[in-house]
């Protein structure tokens, strides 16, 4: 009997990988960029983690956002699971630059109804972030995804509430983490605010409506839309967002700066240093040229003609005395 429940034990295995490598039918490959937890081939069980909202771990230095987090915390998403979501938002968190000039956080809670739990302006360190995180508790019933979303675009994202002006161009981002099925209409809401320039990623969890994430989602889809089979293995995702609100940048990257490199958002710029000017390559930078100019004192340009002048009359008397003849006095 034991050879025949090890096959059965493999073949067990074989179908759990399997399941993990290709999704329930409905969900589209090609919009989905999270790899399963099967498909890492890691039969071990994940190591249990709680919130520690001392630890702190930037990794992220390049561009500032107003981020919004929007999840769903219906009674399809049990406590344990929901746990699960807050280490996430935590772990995002550390893996930004958090601050008043860097990336600013706000978290919406939904289920049937909508709260905001904290605000932009609300926490502008890590610490007091995470803490607020902790005392996050699900607020169970229905899933009223595109109410969350309208609540986010309303009242989030407002400059009342700790956006930045249009004008300084600070990217604007949100993302909703969903296990289910809208409740409401997604589509015209998530398209007014994709309007009003806020990025959409959507994370859909073992049950979420791919169809929903995809009407919510900016595009391209497949750079926006995030699926994953539990909650149990949605902190992976950590590092694809790190990648992806990161960006890269790009005087670490390479340049072909002469003598200093100066990051702007996706690109860069060159400067030279004091005493240098930048040639017309934008690259390179020469010696500036600095032309003397003497100025005269004038004091001294008047003493000058004086003495010149007394000079030649000097001349004169000496020439006429001890070299010229007397009948030839009136030349001079």
């Amino acid at each position: 009997m034991k050879p025949y429940f090890s096959c059965v034990y493999c073949v067990l295995l074989l179908l759990s990988d399997a399941l993990g490598t290709y999704p329930p039918s409905g969900l589209d490959l090609h919009h989905i960029t999270a790899q399963s937890y099967a498909q890492t081939r890691n039969i071990a069980r994940p190591p249990h983690r709680t919130l520690n909202p001392s630890k702190t771990d930037s990794q992220c230095r390049s561009r500032p956002l107003d981020l919004v987090f929007i999840i769903d915390s219906s009674r399809s998403v049990r406590p344990g699971e929901f746990e699960k979501v807050k280490i996430f938002l935590a772990d995002m968190v550390d893996t930004l630059d958090v601050g008043p000039e860097a990336t600013r956080v706000a978290v919406v809670n939904y289920a049937s109804t909508v709260k905001i739990e904290f605000l932009l302006k609300d926490h502008l360190n890590k610490p007091d972030m995470k803490r607020a995180i902790t005392r996050v508790e699900p607020l169970a019933a229905g899933t009223m995804t595109g109410l969350a979303i309208k609540t986010a675009m309303n009242e989030a994202f407002t400059e009342q509430s700790g956006a930045r002006p249009r004008s300084r161009k600070i990217s604007k981002v949100a993302i909703v983490v969903t296990d289910g099925r809208p409740q409401d209409q997604v589509e015209d809401v998530s398209a007014a605010a994709r309007a009003l320039g806020i990025e959409i990623y959507a994370v859909g969890v073992d049950r979420a409506d791919m169809r929903s994430l995809q009407l919510m989602a900016s595009i391209p889809l497949e750079d926006h839309v995030f699926y994953v089979e539990t909650y149990g293995v949605i902190e992976k995702l950590t590092s694809k967002f790190r990648e992806t609100l990161c960006g890269v940048d790009p005087c670490a990257m390479g340049h072909h700066c002469d003598h200093i490199c100066v990051n702007s958002n996706a690109s860069y710029y060159c400067k030279c240093r004091k005493g240098y000017i930048l040639n017309t390559d934008k690259k390179t930078c020469s010696m500036k040229q600095v032309k003397a100019v003497v100025v005269e004192d004038p004091c001294k340009c008047e003493a000058r003609l004086a003495f010149q002048k007394q000079t030649q009359s000097a001349i004169q008397q000496l020439t006429a005395k001890h070299i010229l003849p007397p009948a030839f006095h009136w030349l001079i």
